[in-house]
């Protein structure tokens, strides 16, 4: 019976749309990976307290970290390439500068019940074993990928009664900016400041069906 492997998939977009633009399988699955959660609180002081308060400040991306080996001993099933174009191969889906988007891309990468929305932010790669010629027959590339979502993903998670989180709204039929501005914030005097940030020039008149940010007010 066959091993699934590690296939990763890259998108032109944080909304992942389509098929994906290139793809590529890694030959030989990771030993483990590390999947890192976080909570961040602001835990400072003033001077003379006699003990903190912990506040919450938010929660950062997730993380997947893992070491990927690339591998032309011969040993590897269907790994005919050698070494460098292995590497190449996945630095191109993973690593390198996409001209399109300006930035590189958009990775989804799955493998069993792993499916992760990310981009790559780490690689390191150790060459292990050499030709006598110095040419490697393998490589250990160890990296680091973090969760990448779109804003209206962030939005939505974000309770829409916390003045202090940037919510996204989608304009509805009788929609008022003030209106929207009261049920977010409990004051419908930040209308102004709304409508500065999502650079509205008749705030008067929106458009139903059209996105609009409210950003957190201190």
């Amino acid at each position: 019976m066959s091993l699934d492997k590690m296939t990763i998939v890259a998108y032109a977009d944080d909304q992942y749309s389509g098929s994906g633009d290139q793809t590529c399988t890694v030959k030989i699955n990771p030993a483990s990976y590390t999947h890192n959660h976080q909570v961040k609180y602001d835990n400072s002081t003033a001077q003379g307290s006699p003990g903190t308060t912990l506040k919450f400040k938010g929660i950062p991306p997730e993380t997947i970290s893992f070491d990927i080996y690339f591998d032309a001993t011969g040993a590897i099933e269907n790994a005919t390439e050698d070494v460098k174009t292995q590497l190449d191969t996945f630095k191109e889906v993973c690593f390198d500068y996409n001209g399109t988007i300006h930035e590189p891309n958009y990775l989804i990468l799955s493998w069993g019940s792993l499916v992760f929305k990310c981009k790559l932010t780490s690689l390191d790669i150790s060459y292990t074993l050499f030709k006598s010629d110095g040419t490697p027959l393998r490589a250990k590339a160890s990296v680091k990928f973090e969760e990448a979502i779109d804003s209206s993903m962030i939005a939505a998670e974000a309770a829409p009664e916390s003045p202090d989180l940037t919510h996204l709204v989608i304009i509805k039929q009788g929609d008022t900016l003030p209106l929207l501005c009261k049920k977010a914030y409990g004051d419908a005097s930040y209308y102004l400041e709304v409508a500065k940030h999502n650079k509205l020039v008749n705030f008067r008149n929106l458009v139903p069906g059209t996105e609009l940010y409210l950003p957190p007010i201190k």
